[in-house]
């Protein structure tokens, strides 16, 4: 039943259609309704099978990660592949942002079995909208897609935005913003994300703490929480702010990020 939100008893009620569903498949409508904001998060319950995930995770123990910068980011974030806002003030993706895409698609590409996982994803996302997905540009190249990820420490609250965080980067401005999280491993307990039903606004600056804010902005807003399972995905709004807990557990937090960018045409764009 879609969330409520608590008014008089005089009032009308007020459907908040912020929850969050778990789902065996993902769909088009899935889609849609968090582009429209009628859907917190949707948790895809085994979009990869443990097999796949075992598979790709053996790849990655002899592979080393870097991490963002710990001057924006921390706690940190091991990475395996360049985000666009790594590059924050440079006005444009300079020449070391395609040198570590090349060197993060070779190296992924020998994850499975000699496959790329990202087009495991990418595939199974493709099947769901019905139409292609393929990558979004800048100045007519190909950005980078399918970061790997590592968060033991959780994330703040936070959102993602790139038009108004890194204007005129895409050459084509999509309607909508979602985020993609396929979880190639995940702790016994913690690692969950909250999603609240809340954008970014001028004046939460002044509550600013690092690259997030103090969850004091989320106060009293409705919230969507998912707890992942390894082989699960997650797929959100990620103008939403959002948050990921700390592990509480034994076991690793990894998992395959990407952005889509929902167009007024028929292929889904992605980027990281």
């Amino acid at each position: 039943m879609p969330d409520l939100l608590d008014v008089s008893t005089n009032a009308s009620p007020i459907f908040t259609l912020f929850d969050a569903e778990t789902v065996d498949e993902l769909t088009r409508d899935h889609i849609l309704r968090l582009a429209v904001g009628t859907l917190g998060a949707v948790r895809i319950r085994g979009f990869s099978t443990p097999e796949e995930c075992a598979a790709i995770m053996e790849g990655l123990d002899h592979r080393e990660f870097g991490a963002y910068d710990e001057n924006l980011i921390f706690p940190p974030i091991a990475k395996i592949g360049p985000a666009a806002y790594d590059f924050y003030g440079a006005h444009t993706l300079t020449d070391e942002y395609w040198r570590i895409a090349e060197e993060a698609v070779r190296l992924r590409g020998r994850l499975h079995h000699g496959r790329d996982p990202l087009d495991l994803a990418v595939d199974r996302v493709s099947r769901a909208w019905g139409d292609a997905v393929v990558p979004a540009r800048s100045r007519g190249r190909d950005l980078f897609a399918g970061m790997i990820r590592e968060i033991p420490s959780g994330a703040k609250l936070h959102f993602d935005e790139i038009v108004r965080e890194f204007p005129g980067i895409l050459d084509e401005t999509p309607a909508s913003f979602l985020t993609l999280n396929w979880y190639l491993s995940m702790p016994e307990s913690g690692g969950e994300t909250r999603v609240y039903r809340r954008r970014w606004r001028p004046a939460d600056e002044i509550h600013r703490d690092g690259y997030g804010y103090d969850e004091k902005v989320v106060e009293g807003e409705p919230v969507a929480e998912v707890a992942p399972r390894a082989g699960d995905a997650v797929l959100f709004d990620s103008r939403n702010l959002h948050a990921v807990n700390a592990i509480g557990g034994a076991g690793r937090r990894v998992s395959l990020s990407f952005f889509l960018g929902v167009t007024g045409r028929g292929p889904l764009e992605i980027w990281s």
